[in-house]
């Protein structure tokens, strides 16, 4: 039987000419009846706006999302708007979040000039301590003709904002971080055609300099402009990208979160030990042999979620995919006060719902208990584990250092199927729990 090998989605997410041989190509194909489709997408609501999830859930994890409808999907599958909700209900939340974004914002600019201007630094303008550093190439970044300092305020005066010693705790943790989104955004996805217009780049990093501001506890780090630069490409709305991100930091921001001993991401690289150690014994043996017992070796594939494995086409097809697995009504007890970054989800936990409504790998988890735990294991860390398994032959075989695994893992890019790494993981997941009840 013939089968339509499906569209290339290369076009969407354009390359620059002199990067094409650079960047792996994107495995991932539009498929006709596989992938969500825009009639697909549509059919799925009611005249009043309400959503079947449950009906685009398989067809998500069978073959991605079109990327033309891309954006409006994601903001269902990181929780922006409730299935449940009607279009007139998710406008009014769609303008009251603008407007939070839009305060937010002003109040970044009060601080620094430079958010909104359209322009961005990338070298420091203060000190640990709270003094300005007058150094000439921010103050041309800032304004080629005027410099930071004489930027005008809304009142029609100017003021020294670069000569002006800080006190403010906060004040003085955001400004240290300005520099450093500047230097990682000019870094980000630099091969596609988008990131070619200032305005873009612009607009990435007033995101994450904004988001810096509203969370505090975790600030910026490095890795958070990888996750965000796909929300601002897929969604026209800047406020609309901000909370997109937002949502999925909520997701992902305890990896991001350090102490002066240790940084969040070790919880789950701790959780992939304790998987290798179930599903595979002599390779987790073996890793601990070579000193590699900490798993920091796979710290980037969990921080920035496979993007640097990945082409930029494939990493979104394997998020998605990801998100549709783990799908999870409940999220919307956590979801739903939009000034909260760290919402507990009592409130629905225990309530019925339909396991239609979920995704597979959250179905599973419901199965088997591992739902009674506070937080169950994302499937981010058996993707992880699958490629580990993968390569278990040539790590046990070839690696005689941490340097050996490294650069075996780091031959994996541009050779992973997104839609593989996905059932390898469920697999996995299965066998994890089911050996795990076991012992």
């Amino acid at each position: 039987m013939w089968r339509d090998p499906g569209t290339p989605a290369d076009s969407f997410y354009q390359v620059r000419p002199e990067c094409a041989n650079d960047v792996p190509k994107t495995k991932f194909k539009i498929k006709v009846g596989r992938t969500l489709s825009v009639r697909k997408w549509q059919a799925a609501f009611t005249p009043d706006g309400y959503l079947d999830i449950g009906r685009t859930l398989g067809r998500i994890q069978r073959g991605g999302i079109h990327p033309s409808i891309r954006g409006e999907v994601w903001e269902f599958l990181l929780g922006c708007y409730d299935p449940k909700s009607t279009f007139d209900e998710r406008e009014q939340i769609r303008q009251r979040r603008r407007a939070q974004y839009a305060v937010l914002k002003e109040e970044c600019r009060l601080v620094f000039p430079l958010v909104g201007s359209g322009r961005f630094i990338t070298a420091p303008v203060i000190t640990d301590n709270g003094e300005p550093i007058q150094d000439p190439i921010v103050l041309l970044e800032a304004s080629p003709d005027k410099g930071l300092a004489l930027l005008p305020e809304e009142n029609g005066t100017s003021h020294n904002s670069a000569t002006v010693k800080e006190v403010d705790k906060k004040i003085i943790q955001w400004k240290l971080t300005l520099h450093q989104i500047g230097l990682d955004v000019v870094r980000t996805d630099r091969t596609l055609v988008f990131y070619e217009k200032q305005e873009n780049l612009s607009k990435l990093w007033d995101i994450l300099a904004v988001y810096a501001w509203f969370d505090t506890d975790v600030g910026y780090c490095q890795g958070m402009s990888d996750l965000c630069s796909p929300m601002i490409i897929l969604i026209d709305d800047e406020a609309d990208a901000f909370w997109c991100f937002e949502r999925l930091m909520r997701r992902l921001r305890g990896n991001f979160r350090c102490t002066e001993n240790s940084i969040g991401v070790e919880a789950q690289l701790s959780k992939l030990a304790s998987i290798t150690q179930v599903i595979d014994p002599k390779l987790h043996q073996h890793l601990e042999t070579l000193g590699g017992g900490d798993y920091l070796f796979a710290f980037r594939m969990l921080m920035v979620l496979f993007r640097r494995e990945f082409s930029f086409g494939d990493s979104l097809y394997l998020w998605e995919m990801m998100w549709a697995l783990e799908y999870d009504p409940d999220m919307f007890s956590v979801y739903e006060d939009p000034d909260s970054v760290t919402g507990k989800s009592e409130g629905s936990r225990g309530k019925a719902k339909s396991t239609r409504q979920c995704g597979k790998y959250e179905r599973e988890n419901m199965r088997s208990g591992a739902k009674d735990d506070v937080a169950p294991l994302p499937i981010s860390v058996f993707l992880v584990a699958g490629v580990l398994k993968d390569r278990s032959t040539k790590l046990l075989t070839e690696a005689r250092g941490l340097d050996d695994v490294v650069k075996i893992l780091n031959d994996i890019t541009g050779n992973l199927d997104a839609k593989k790494a996905c059932t390898g993981a469920m697999k996995l997941h299965k066998k994890y729990l089911r050996k795990a009840k076991k012992t």
